[in-house]
């Protein structure tokens, strides 16, 4: 007998100011409208992906104000109408249950996949039919479906899933997660062989979503309905004005997937899906450098990922260098990242690169709001 056919729209969350890319990434260009992977900006990349599970009127694009027009510019087959501008940044939560609000006016059943956008996937074809598994597993019940990867190291930047039961078709029951653990912890999840990294792409019913937002934001849940009642009317851009700024500012993560997952494996319906697609969140110049090594692409003998006008490397190794102005020569170092753009360098080790943010934080408590 022939599967129903699923409704599925893809959430795509793109408010991000990606600081630890500094000085490439600003406040009006973060990463995932930047060009860091092959030719296409992150969020193109992103959207391209998933096209063959849906059509262009499905996606639905969750961003920023400084970054709409950006958005809309580089994603011109998507309708404009379904690219919102955030009033202000409130995390993943209100992001996410907006979209399953909106869409549970129309079709509760609905499912709804949240994506980031700032994502590397290596193998594409896998990637598509593992989303196709979990819009199966989503489309059962009042599941909801996180997308885990296995890990192959001792990550610090990367929250985990603790994986328990394992079902019949190969996903498993969630225990809670923790989010970014210290080397020591990573060290025992990766020894352990049941966790997974949090890879931030979950897969849920609008009515599913929708629910949860009123079970565990009980103070957000009304206004998110109130802006989803008022779109599509004059009224809307006031109304998301005024009530967005009152949700609240937390993940995903800690407002749904962290009290689901205490009720238990047998009550929570929340699964985990192992995955391995070749996923990369390029969350820092290191991630970048990796990713950039393992293509082969801008890389020399001694492991040195250079972009630049020209390079020489003697006793150099391991090394990121971002100057494609410039040529570059690199003498005796090993393990460096610098980036130079017209009006900033970056000089950084690889093993310190996730602390780049705060380069931000102290530019803008400076008032160098030139340079975020």
């Amino acid at each position: 007998m022939t599967q129903p056919k699923i409704e599925f729209r893809p959430i795509i969350l793109a408010g991000g100011t990606g600081t630890r890319f500094w000085p490439l990434s600003r406040g009006a260009r973060p990463k995932q409208v930047l060009v860091l992977d092959g030719r296409r900006s992150m969020i193109q990349q992103t959207v391209e992906r998933l096209a063959p599970l849906a059509e262009a009127e499905s996606f639905w694009v969750i961003t920023s104000k400084l970054l709409s027009s950006t958005i809309a510019e580089q994603l011109s087959w998507l309708p404009s109408a379904q690219i919102l501008s955030e009033p202000a940044g409130r995390n993943t939560a209100p992001a996410a249950g907006l979209a399953a609000f909106l869409l549970e006016r129309e079709s509760p059943d609905t499912i709804l996949g949240m994506f980031p956008a700032d994502h590397v996937i290596g193998d594409e074809p896998g990637f598509i039919k593992t989303i196709a598994h979990a819009l199966q597993i989503a489309a059962a019940g009042e599941n909801v479906v996180v997308l885990g990867v296995r890990p192959t190291r001792p990550e610090t930047g990367y929250g985990y899933i603790e994986t328990g039961l394992e079902m019949e078709d190969c996903f498993f029951c969630v225990r809670p997660s923790t989010e970014k653990p210290n080397l020591a912890l990573a060290k025992e999840f990766l020894a352990a062989g049941n966790y997974s990294w949090n890879s931030g792409i979950f897969i849920w019913s609008a009515r599913t979503l929708a629910n949860a937002i009123r079970e565990y934001l009980p103070q957000t849940a009304p206004l998110l309905e109130k802006i989803a009642a008022a779109f599509g009317t004059p009224d809307f851009e006031s109304v998301f004005a005024d009530l967005y700024p009152l949700c609240e500012s937390v993940s995903i993560d800690v407002a749904v997937l962290e009290p689901r997952s205490a009720k238990g494996e047998g009550a929570s319906n929340l699964f985990c899906l192992p995955s391995n697609f070749g996923w990369n969140d390029l969350g820092s110049w290191t991630t970048l450098y990796d990713h950039t090594l393992a293509s082969g692409e801008h890389t020399d003998a001694d492991n040195n990922v250079v972009q630049t006008a020209g390079s020489v490397a003697i006793n150099a190794s391991g090394n990121y260098v971002y100057s494609p102005k410039k040529f570059v020569a690199m003498v005796g170092v090993s393990g460096l990242v610098v980036v130079e753009t017209d009006d900033g360098i970056l000089i950084t080790t690889r093993n310190n690169s996730q602390d780049v943010g705060k380069v931000v934080k102290h530019l803008a408590s400076s008032g160098r709001s030139d340079l975020t």
